[in-house]
Parts: structure tokens; C-alpha cells; sequence
């Protein structure tokens, strides 16, 4: 086969890509300049009636913000569930046990080898502190925390509140807080 028809082949090609060239001049318009697609002129539009943005959590959402209302939330804003729990064990495994410590302690790895401690989730201030505080904690950081909302989603944010309340309550916990069938149990071993 002679090369005459895969350079004609080429050339058609060519010019036929060089007259597909509405993308460079497409009607593009700066903030506030008038448009004349729109019959009122302005190029600044609002969303339709009644669509919900996909990725953006409502103003007032407590998963996503930690607040009910002007305050913080105090309880879980998701139904607590082992899954949740277990989900919040694996979190907290991979983004606070190094300073936190596996207990909560504040013993962490990060700590031992010189940075300065956090605050141990078992003291009276940290065990009286809201859960939507210690969730804004875990979003935007306290103190020399830097936040992890870039890197944590809210879900998974609560999930690790969740865990640290379990922490906090195994530390804490009194023989009235098991349940009876479990208490004579312990009452019957040696």
C-alpha cells in the first residue's frame, strides 16, 4: 500500500480538528459582567429551588459540626453500635494512639520519645467535656493537635469520640455499671 492515502488520511484528519475549535472561544464571563445567555443580563446565578448541595453537610448538622443549637453537642449524634465502636477502635489505632497512647493516657510513642503529652482523656476536665467539643477537637485541633477534618470524615470522627468515651468509661467504670447476671458471675469466681 503506497503512503499517498494515510497522508491524505492524516490531512483530512487535521483540518477536520482544526475546525472543532469552539472550546477556545467559548463565552466566558467574569464575576458581576453582564451576560446576555440569561434574560435579566446578570451572570451570577443562584442554585434552583429545593436542590441540596451533595457533599456539603447543613449549617446546623451535629455530625457535622458538633453543635446542637449555640452549644456543644452531649451526646452521640449517631446511634452508638459496635460497629461504630469497632470502627472507632480502628481510627483511633491509626491517628491518636501515637500521642494519646492505647489507653488514652496521653503515654503515646510521640510522648515517650520526648514531644510533649496531651491531655489524658481520664481526667475530670476530658471525662466532663462535651462530645461535640472533644469531635471540634479531633476537626480543627486544640493546642499543639493539629486538626484531621482533612483526613478524617465526620462519621469516622464520631466513631472515634465514641471509642474514646469507651476508653474513658473502661477506666471509670463501678461494679454498678455492670449489668446484674454479669455482676454474679464476677461475685461467684475466685
Amino acid at each position: 500500500m503506497s503512503r499517498r492515502p494515510w497522508s491524505v488520511i492524516a490531512a483530512l484528519g487535521v483540518f477536520g480538528l482544526s475546525a472543532c475549535d469552539n472550546m477556545s472561544h467559548q463565552e466566558n464571563v467574569r464575576a458581576y459582567e453582564p451576560s446576555k445567555f440569561f434574560a435579566d443580563g446578570a451572570s451570577a446565578r443562584l442554585p434552583p429551588p429545593h436542590t441540596v448541595a451533595r457533599d456539603d453537610p447543613a449549617p446546623a448538622d451535629p455530625v457535622a459540626t458538633g453543635r446542637r443549637g449555640d452549644e456543644w453537642a452531649r451526646t452521640l449524634p449517631l446511634p452508638l453500635s459496635r460497629p461504630l465502636l469497632e470502627r472507632g477502635a480502628q481510627r483511633y489505632a491509626i491517628f491518636c494512639v501515637e500521642c494519646h497512647g492505647a489507653d488514652g493516657y496521653g503515654r503515646g510513642v510521640v510522648v515517650l520519645r520526648g514531644f510533649p503529652a496531651p491531655p489524658s482523656f481520664h481526667d475530670a476536665r476530658s471525662r466532663a467535656e462535651p462530645v461535640g467539643e472533644v469531635f471540634a477537637a479531633i476537626s480543627d485541633g486544640t493546642g499543639r493537635m493539629y486538626g484531621f477534618a482533612d483526613r478524617i470524615t465526620p462519621p469516622d470522627r464520631w466513631a472515634i469520640v465514641a471509642y474514646v468515651l469507651a476508653l474513658q468509661r473502661s477506666q471509670h467504670a463501678t461494679l454498678a455499671d455492670v449489668p446484674e447476671p454479669e455482676r454474679q458471675v464476677l461475685a461467684s469466681t475466685p
